[in-house]
């Protein structure tokens, strides 16, 4: 906690306003539009996702004050155009948290997560049709998320009404026919890239399926695995430069080997 003398939100929306005075203004700040920052409030969101993964918990705090700043450069924005401002923004999520958690701050009893997990489903659905614009299951699911993030919660909102498999089997069997679709167009098409990739799109699709019927978070899983073919190959870098050689001087039988011995060295920890 910090000991400085009290800083509200409003001191914040003040320093932002400040940025966008027309006349002493900052001109980064006065040139921004809603579309223009959008990159960054993405990138704010990872930076924030990744200090969170570091167990960093300072950059967390400093990363938090990032994104948050987001919030209040869209609601200056929005509030030069006359659209909303921040006290709307915090009254529209106060409303909807109230909203979503009956048995919270009403007399609502669920029998458990499950049940509260439904509820929850069920008021964003009827969100949704009050809006009027799509009222589509799939309405509202951000084309910016990532693709993995994007194909999950589409599945969920499908599994939620049935449309589903109930057991493993079938999901299974998906991912390798998916498969087998995609070496087939390899095979008998090997021109016609754009057919190949649309079969791995299936295949990548089948196989978030996978994971979600595993309990598995696609996107997280991916990071992981990520993070560990860097460290590892990291690792082969420091072995052969130790070799005094480089990499462009090792076959690929060589880089192999090394690979093997440093994925064992790790297993026996």
């Amino acid at each position: 906690m910090t000991n400085n003398t009290a800083v509200d939100i409003d001191s914040l929306l003040t320093i932002m306003a400040q940025l966008r005075d027309p006349q002493q203004g900052c001109p980064w700040d006065l040139k921004q539009n809603f579309d223009s920052i959008v990159p960054y409030t993405i990138e704010e969101a990872y930076e924030v996702a990744d200090a969170i993964e570091q167990k960093n918990w300072v950059d967390v705090k400093e990363e938090l004050g990032d994104l948050l700043f987001q919030v209040v450069f869209y609601s200056q924005l929005a509030q030069e155009q006359g659209l909303f401002d921040f006290n709307d923004v915090v009254a529209g999520i106060s409303d909807k948290l109230t909203r979503r958690h009956p048995h919270v701050f009403g007399a609502a009893e669920f029998a458990d997560e499950a049940a509260v997990k439904q509820n929850w489903e069920a008021e964003k659905a009827k969100e949704r049709a009050e809006k009027a614009q799509d009222d589509s299951l799939l309405a509202n699911i951000p084309l910016a998320l990532p693709a993995l993030t994007r194909a999950n919660k589409i599945q969920q909102r499908c599994a939620s009404q049935g449309f589903d498999w109930d057991t493993l089997g079938p999901v299974v069997e998906k991912v390798k026919e998916e498969l087998d679709e995609v070496m087939d167009e390899v095979i008998q098409t090997p021109q016609q890239q754009h057919k190949i990739a649309e079969e791995m799109g299936d295949l990548l699709f089948s196989v978030v399926n996978l994971s979600r019927h595993l309990d598995v978070k696609p996107e997280h899983a991916l990071q992981q695995a990520n993070k560990k073919f860097e460290r590892r190959f990291r690792q082969v870098e420091k072995n052969v430069l130790e070799q005094d050689k480089s990499l462009g001087q090792c076959s690929l039988t060589e880089l192999d080997l090394e690979w093997n011995r440093v994925k064992q060295h790790e297993c026996k920890k």
